[in-house]
């Protein structure tokens, strides 16, 4: 009677889209001999080692996302262009993408089970400290399931911080035109406590040439942006006042 009131208990965790953890079985209760019975029986179904579901349930990348957010102490969350695109950016951008980006602490791994599953999406992880780990951040339901995004706000500046290696400066300043409503209060914390002196750079002189409303209210003032130059681009334009050398094509835009 026991186990099968633990098992009810499961199935109440275990709703379509979600999966639990060894870690969270052991707290249920459940025994290493009891889960094994419960694979044996087909009531439940490994995911990864040290991750279950229910049998032929499809799991999506929010669903395990959400278990490592809520089930483990490991921080991580969903940022750049994947968190542009949740809220509603993507008709702004002139390029797909089949990528998930996440942003973790600096040595921070992600759990063998999800960095191994064969997820529809190529896992990005990008282990940084350039901006505080909790500022900046919000939970959106994604396919009715809850996982911590980053705002527009910061997930912009994440996208700065990708350029030009990864993300082209044209098509980044071509996210801002979408940008319209961000909050200057909160643009301008994450610019203060911002670590990069390229993502602020880039961002300021970004939202200077767009000009949308927001950019008048930032306090530009106590934003350091360091010293010396900083090239973007072989045989770029220089822009004196952000001591940036950038591609012609975006000067001229």
């Amino acid at each position: 009677m026991q186990n099968e009131y633990k098992l009810r208990i499961l199935f109440q965790i275990l709703q379509p889209g979600y999966i639990v953890t060894t870690s969270r079985l052991n707290e249920m209760g459940i025994s290493k001999d009891l889960k094994n019975y419960y694979l044996k029986s087909g009531w439940l179904e490994a995911l990864g080692r040290g991750a279950y579901k229910k049998p032929g349930d499809q799991v999506e990348w929010q669903g395990a996302l959400n278990v490592i957010q809520k089930q483990s102490e490991t921080k991580v969350h969903v940022g750049g262009l994947t968190a542009l695109s949740l809220q509603g950016f993507s008709h702004y951008l002139r390029f797909t993408s089949e990528t998930l980006y996440l942003f973790t602490p600096a040595n921070t791994k992600l759990p063998k089970w999800f960095s191994d599953y064969k997820w529809n999406y190529e896992l990005f992880q990008k282990q940084s400290n350039f901006l505080p780990d909790d500022m900046g951040l919000r939970q959106i339901e994604v396919k009715s399931i809850p996982v911590e995004i980053s705002t527009p706000e910061r997930a912009i500046l994440e996208c700065l911080l990708f350029a030009p290696q990864v993300f082209d400066l044209v098509e980044c300043y071509q996210l801002f035109g979408g940008l319209v409503n961000l909050k200057p209060k909160l643009v301008s914390e994450l610019l203060v406590n911002c670590s990069s002196v390229k993502v602020k750079r880039l961002f300021l002189y970004m939202a200077e040439k767009i000009n949308h409303q927001w950019f008048q209210f930032l306090k530009t003032d106590q934003i350091d942006l360091g010293k010396g130059h900083r090239t973007l681009a072989n045989n770029g334009v220089y822009i004196a006042k952000y001591m940036i050398s950038i591609p012609k094509e975006l000067e001229q835009l």
